[in-house]
């Protein structure tokens, strides 16, 4: 038996989880305007997640390690790649780049999410940049289907983000999802010679997340042992999308 599989009932809450979050994020999205903190996206992420009779999954993930994350949403603002804290002091402004990283557990069940939202008036280059993003997530999983392998999908984004002039993040990838937020498939969104020996089933479940960069695909971690940030500075966008496999394709439980 295929333990990442997922029983019918499992899809059917899944499913569930996954329109309640999509409708919680595209109402944060709406209040992403310059003058806005990330903190108040935050309190306002937590409060219509509850609402919407889900647990947020973020908040407190990684206690055992001392080091909990303190929000139910990540915002990562410009050069930051992921796992930005939510803060009173990060405040946007006209230009920004935000990117708005979010989970819930509903019925036992966790979805997973994310997406780049334009603050203001921003650059051509940054609206580039989170369009290819996009485009390449949704390339990757139009390849996915019942025999389609890793290699399949990592392909397909890293080819339009390269053609595009951009760089796929190495350091961070996408993973199976459903009954735990970061189940044990691994899913780069480039080709390596490491990648995992997998080939999708129907029922699998997976959260998808390319991670492009302007510049390089170099990151590292800030000082707040948290937020990724591109190590020459470059701008970073961010699109996540929780999928299912089924009999000829995938299914976006994510999308509105």
């Amino acid at each position: 038996m295929n333990l990442f599989i997922k029983t019918e009932s499992e899809i059917k809450s899944l499913r569930e989880s996954g329109k309640r979050l999509a409708s919680v994020l595209a109402a944060v999205m709406r209040e992403a305007r310059p003058g806005v903190s990330t903190f108040e996206l935050d309190a306002l992420a937590e409060k219509l997640i509850h609402e919407a009779s889900g647990t947020p999954i973020f908040k407190g993930y990684g206690a055992s390690s001392g080091r909990p994350f303190p929000g139910s949403l990540c915002t990562s603002l410009n050069d930051e790649v992921v796992h930005g804290i939510p803060s009173k002091n990060r405040i946007l402004k006209d230009g920004d780049i935000l990117k708005l990283d979010i989970g819930m557990r509903f019925e036992g069940m966790v979805s997973d999410m994310a997406r780049t939202v334009a603050i203001g008036k921003i650059s051509p280059e940054a609206e580039k940049l989170m369009r290819v993003t996009e485009e390449s997530l949704l390339a990757g999983i139009s390849v996915l289907r019942p025999g389609a392998r890793v290699k399949d999908y990592a392909r397909a984004v890293q080819d339009h983000v390269e053609q595009n002039g951009f760089s796929v993040v190495r350091d961070l990838v996408g993973h199976s999802v459903g009954r735990e937020l970061h189940e044990d498939i691994q899913i780069p969104n480039y080709v390596t010679r490491d990648l995992p020996n997998v080939t999708f089933e129907k029922g699998m479940t997976l959260a998808l997340e390319p991670m492009v960069n302007a510049g390089k695909f170099y990151v590292k971690i800030a000082s707040d042992g948290w937020t990724f940030v591109t190590s020459d500075g470059s701008l970073s966008a961010h699109f996540e999308d929780t999928i299912v496999i089924t009999d000829d394709g995938a299914e976006n439980l994510t999308r509105l």
